[in-house]
């Protein structure tokens, strides 16, 4: 920790979750003072366990159980210095299968937590996801580009939908009332604790390899992505809060290097001597609704290079191997206390 950081309070919603968790980490040891709230929906209460674990952190972790709405009216802004939003409903197959709880949460939860940060004025991250650039006017997205989403039909648009307007009601936060709110948009992150049970694809391929079994790519696997390591993700948030020359300004937070899901599944293989092979499955047997993709999805990370000089690290093939090493330490406590594998 920087002899020159001046320990904050901070909430965290989704505190409890993939990326939550990780960043809770973070800021507890550099000597903040943490508040999550979570449903655990999403989130896993494991998460909890293992950041409060941390040698010093127990007695600056507080955990409240709840959603957004129901447990913000019930703080005080003037106890926080600065908010992270990364509560939302996440995951390919919960888009496509719950719409009405993705646009409800994402877009309700997001603007009880606008209000209650523009009481104070109180710095906020809004997080948000390449996703918002629906089917892409260019290679690489730049933040100010243009949107096309496809069909209302497809339900796999609304989460994108959802998410533009969070950033919308972010930015009119900051221009109607000086709210410093900073909004980041994610691609792809992965890593350690990251689960595929609402159609994460790399932790989904990792279970599979561990098991034998075969990776099930979606469509023909020509779609690539940009996959960036959780643990290089959140040391960048900070920065972005609390550098005011980024308060109202979108970023893009990634890797740049593309990889084709069928090259991702085969890396996957090859890093943990997977044995299953490949699957291709086609969409419609994949989900249950309509389902519209797009075949490259990846960032522009002049922006926030310049801004703040983010400079992700973490190989692609450590981040599967690491994510290994978790899956297989949580199926071994799972299976020590009776859990179901």
């Amino acid at each position: 920790m920087s002899t020159a950081h001046r320990p904050r309070r901070v909430l965290i919603t989704g505190g409890g979750g993939f990326i939550g968790s990780h960043l809770s980490e973070l800021l507890l040891d550099r000597g903040d003072t943490v508040t999550i709230v979570d449903d655990f929906s999403t989130g896993r209460r494991a998460n909890v366990g293992i950041v409060r674990d941390g040698a010093g952190r127990a007695e600056r972790y507080r955990v409240i159980e709840g959603t957004v709405s129901t447990v913000l009216p019930g703080l005080s802004p003037l106890d926080y210095d600065c908010v992270y939003h990364l509560a939302a409903a996440v995951g390919v197959r919960m888009v496509v299968e719950r719409p009405i709880h993705t646009i409800e949460t994402n877009v309700h939860e997001t603007s009880v937590v606008l209000r209650f940060c523009a009481e104070r004025a109180l710095p906020v991250l809004i997080a948000s996801t390449s996703e918002v650039y629906g089917k892409g006017v260019r290679v690489p997205m730049r933040e100010d580009d243009d949107v096309v989403y496809g069909s209302t039909g497809f339900s796999r648009w609304c989460y994108a939908c959802s998410k533009a307007i969070d950033e919308y009601l972010a930015l009119a936060y900051h221009r109607e009332f000086g709210l410093p709110a900073v909004i980041v948009r994610f691609f792809n992150t992965v890593g350690p604790r990251q689960i595929g049970e609402h159609g994460m694809v790399l932790p989904r391929f990792v279970e599979a390899a561990l098991d034998g079994r075969a990776l099930e790519v979606h469509g023909d696997g020509r779609q690539s992505r940009c996959f960036c390591d959780v643990r290089d993700v959140v040391k960048v948030l900070p920065r972005l809060v609390e550098t005011e020359a980024c308060h109202g300004r979108v970023f893009n937070v990634g890797r740049e290097e593309p990889i084709s899901i069928r090259e991702l599944a085969d890396l996957v293989n090859a890093t943990l001597g997977g044995a299953g092979g490949v699957r291709m499955v086609p969409y419609a047997e994949a989900f249950s609704a309509g389902f519209d993709d797009l075949l490259v999805r990846q960032p522009d990370l002049s922006r926030i290079r310049e801004a703040v000089g983010f400079a992700p690290a973490i190989p692609l093939a450590q981040t599967i191997r690491d994510l290994a090493e978790e899956i297989r330490g949580r199926r071994a406590l799972d299976a020590a206390h009776g859990a179901p594998g």
